[in-house]
């Protein structure tokens, strides 16, 4: 009965998540008590400032996220710190006083003195039998495998397990306690292999897992370095310039160096932000597993199998996020590898060079407030409507050369191939112009204003007039010599804000989508962003540019698609512009420089 006793004990003293003897035990809410370094890990795992029971599963909420503050289970404490300062005793004497212990027979289950030890040796049945001696278990290196005892039959091994109870019995009990139906009862070694083999399988995922994120870790670090080498790169040609220009150039230097830094740095940080997020889930990982997957012991009471119950879901509730998805990380190096620098050779060497992707020109345009169209001229400049105000044509370095037709009032302009101009104004009437600017006596009957709301205009390659309607949600084709439209393209169910001509196609603008369709109305390709308003151009390499434009924020973004809307590069990211409007624009010079009007103001881009 007292070998019972102690057992029971023994097994009470043992933590239900390590199942090691309590270290500096800690009592939750619930009353379970664990060891402070099992709760520390629970509560990195869970990342807040509560910890869930792994027995009862009760919350309990853990004072400025340290376990330390948690009340320490002194009665237990003490009890551990008794049987640490009492030797073990020989179990196999049958007189009163039992000597220490000396050794362990682990196919017994008794501890032995030095004169039992010398019996059983010589025991013919017990000489294979796994001794171990007691130096080697108080040190820690060897752990002792106990025997399940009933508690209720103290004799009786707990050779059994009851699947629905959960929790290990003996045959008695079995007979008397678990033979109702609902009760599933097996052998206690065949649980033991299922646990075990459940075990396995959980090591195996998660290190498929792990596995998995690594090379996620590995690929961004490839792409880190991609950027690392891309902003080394710039900075060698920039030092390389400087030292090949006079010592008066340090200024610019520090600013280009800045600038490099600067533009590189936000990727950098978006990687390591990507990295750490996917290491905080390796280590989650591993945390986990190596509390449920320690092999030293096999649960043994229904505290202990409640606690590893819940830590294996806790690990599948960990390993069943989503596999990482390499585009971010992708797009990100991309965009850090994007930044080039470009000396200056020949001309003005002084200058040392610039930083690509930058602004070129910031201009007022000469009226505020009443822009209305652009598109670009015939011999490569660029040409903004104001109502009113006239045409203003500007050259690829911002200077205004020219202001034609100041008494038109405007909402779309194009221009022909022989280069005669097309104007439609606010009420949706079309004026055909000469190249001089002439006006001709050409009619067109298009749909009202007040019949089919706002409109724009584009002219293809066959020198055919389009004029979309949003409130009307269709585009009208019109020919040179005037007159009613010769067919309609339907927009189905969506606005046709801004209309650009495409290789016998046409791209459409609406308020957060770009629509590539065909001359009959089907959609081909279409591309939306919520929450941005999108305007679309033509570039001179027969991409498709977008700029995106955050209103709140002021902030305008341009990258360049294919002709199947899939995403190509990032050629402006960001830029900060005065004021936005329902109605910017977007267009490429013939000489490469990109123009976005935007109210007032018109911005050029240089990218070459």
């Amino acid at each position: 009965m007292a070998d019972a006793l102690k057992t029971v004990i023994s097994q009470s003293t043992e933590c239900p998540v390590c199942l090691s003897t309590f270290t500096d035990p800690k009592i939750l809410s619930c009353s379970h008590t664990f060891c402070k370094t099992c709760l520390d890990n629970l509560l990195e795992c869970h990342g807040n400032c509560q910890i869930r029971c792994p027995v009862c599963r009760a919350v309990t909420q853990v004072p400025k996220k340290d376990v330390g503050k948690l009340q320490v289970n002194l009665a237990l404490k003490s009890l551990i710190e008794d049987m640490k300062g009492h030797p073990q005793i020989c179990t196999n004497c049958k007189s009163d006083e039992k000597p220490d212990a000396v050794v362990y027979c682990q196919d017994c289950g008794n501890y032995l003195c030095t004169s039992c030890f010398n019996t059983h040796s010589q025991w013919e049945g017990f000489i294979d039998h796994e001794v171990i001696a007691m130096s080697e278990i108080l040190s820690g290196k060897v752990s002792v495998r106990k025997y399940r005892k009933c508690r209720k039959h103290p004799k009786e091994d707990e050779g059994c397990f009851c699947s629905s109870c959960r929790r290990f019995t003996c045959f008695r009990c079995v007979v008397m306690e678990h033979k109702d139906e609902g009760h599933k009862v097996i052998e206690g070694a065949a649980y033991e292999d299922k646990h075990m083999k459940g075990i396995e399988e959980l090591k195996s995922k998660v290190d498929k897992k792990q596995s998995c994120f690594q090379k996620y870790i590995d690929f961004i670090d490839e792409q880190t370095k991609s950027v690392d080498n891309a902003k080394k790169q710039c900075t060698s040609d920039i030092n390389k310039a400087y030292d090949d220009a006079v010592r008066q150039l340090s200024e610019k230097r520090e600013s280009l160096l800045r600038e490099v830094k600067e533009t590189t740095e936000g990727v950098e940080k978006e990687l390591e932000s990507m990295k750490t997020t996917a290491n905080k889930y390796i280590n989650q990982l591993t945390t986990m597993a190596e509390m449920v997957t320690k092999k030293t012991k096999i649960p043994l009471d229904m505290d202990t199998l409640a606690a590893h119950d819940t830590l294996c879901e806790s690990l599948r509730e960990v390993f069943d996020q989503k596999d990482p998805d390499y585009e971010q990380p992708k797009k990100s190096g991309i965009k850090g590898k994007s930044v080039r620098f470009k000396r200056n050779v020949g001309v003005d060497n002084l200058s040392l060079g610039k930083i690509v992707n930058v602004l070129k020109r910031n201009v007022a345009l000469p009226t505020k407030d009443i822009m209305n169209a652009m598109f670009s001229t015939p011999d490569g400049r660029m040409a903004v409507g104001c109502n009113p105000g006239g045409i203003s044509i500007f050259s690829p370095d911002g200077q205004l050369q020219q202001t034609v037709l100041k008494d038109a009032k405007f909402r779309g302009v194009g221009f022909l191939s022989d280069g005669r101009c097309v104007v439609m104004d606010n009420s949706n009437n079309i004026t055909l112009y000469t190249p001089e600017y002439t006006q001709l006596n050409v009619m067109f009957k298009t749909l009202s204003r007040d019949e089919c709301g706002n409109s724009d205009l584009t002219v293809d390659g066959d020198d055919l007039i389009y004029v979309s309607y949003r409130k009307a949600m269709k585009i009208q084709v019109f020919p040179t010599a005037g007159g009613q439209a010769v067919r309609e393209i339907p927009c189905d169910g969506y606005e046709p804000r801004q209309i650009t001509s495409y290789h016998g196609s046409l791209i459409t603008s609406s308020v957060d989508a770009i629509r590539l369709i065909d001359k009959q109305g089907a959609v081909q390709h279409e591309l939306k962003k919520p929450s941005r308003d999108l305007y679309a151009a033509v570039s001179q390499w027969n991409t498709i540019l977008i700029a995106k434009v955050e209103e709140g924020e002021c902030l305008v973004s341009i990258d360049e698609y294919t002709n199947e809307l899939r995403h190509i590069r990032n050629l402006v990211n960001d830029y900060k512009i005065e004021k936005t409007w329902i109605w910017c624009y977007l267009q490429q010079y013939r000489s490469g420089e990109i123009a976005f009007c935007a109210l007032d103001r018109l911005y050029i881009f240089r990218l070459k």
